[in-house]
């Protein structure tokens, strides 16, 4: 649900005390405008309409603010990795595509979120709820890396599921940072974000020994012969999509 909605919710809410609420989703505002580092916890007070010490009320310091956002930010995240994951129905390819297209949808559709979790500085580790909830998300990530790593073919070493977890969580981070935002962080290219980091996967996965077209045998023999008088190596056939499948 996007921050702006339950920020009219929140705001209506707070007339009947949800004090707690309506500073998380001012600080949210303030995030979208002006980052993560760019306001005080009297400027979400401010933005809330209370008094500057209302929100010790409810928070030790803006950290604990942002922490709060943040852990909002995983469990949102959470759910919506595994609704496409979806216990990798109705194979494990398909499902991880689905992974790596949620992902950038997140950043680019909640990006005071995204900020919050990614881009804050927060000791993740010093706030056993925030720590509980991205490891969590990350454990969607991981789940798929499994399944992927099932997939090795025999004589190839199998990687393990961790490593590749995070060179996926490490990849997709990156394209969302710089190319699914909708912020002052976004790049202009001349693909879109899905298409890089489906891309950068593929290029990964080969690197490992992973079999990475999939289409039906015939077709794969018949973008094999090249015409006559075609340079040998040159490509032939239509342009391939992820994992070798056509578009």
């Amino acid at each position: 649900m996007s921050w702006r909605k339950e920020q009219r919710r929140a705001e209506r809410g707070y007339h009947h005390g949800n004090l707690k609420g309506a500073l998380l989703q001012a600080a949210l505002g303030l995030i979208a405008e002006k980052g993560p580092a760019g306001f005080t916890i009297a400027d979400a007070a401010r933005s809330a309409g209370v008094s500057p010490a209302a929100p010790y009320r409810h928070f030790r310091d803006r950290d604990e603010l942002l922490s709060s956002i943040a852990q909002r930010g995983f469990e949102q995240f959470e759910a919506i990795l595994t609704k496409a994951w979806d216990d990798g129905r109705p194979d494990t390819v398909t499902a991880f595509e689905r992974v790596g297209k949620a992902y950038l949808a997140f950043a680019r559709e909640e990006p005071a979120f995204y900020s919050a979790m990614f881009e804050s500085g927060l000791p993740v580790d010093l706030n056993p709820a925030l720590l509980a909830a991205s490891e969590r998300a990350f454990g969607i990530i991981r789940a798929a890396a499994e399944r992927l790593a099932a997939l090795a073919p025999p004589g190839t070493p199998r990687p393990p599921a961790m490593m590749m977890a995070l060179h996926i969580w490490s990849m997709s981070h990156g394209v969302a940072s710089l190319f699914a935002r909708g912020d002052a962080a976004r790049r202009k290219l001349p693909m879109s974000a899905e298409d890089l980091l489906e891309a950068e996967v593929l290029i990964y996965l080969r690197g490992l020994g992973f079999p990475t077209d999939r289409r039906p045998a015939d077709q794969k023999a018949q973008a094999d012969q090249k015409p006559a008088g075609q340079p040998a190596g040159a490509p032939s056939g239509a342009p391939s999509g992820p994992w070798g499948t056509p578009k």
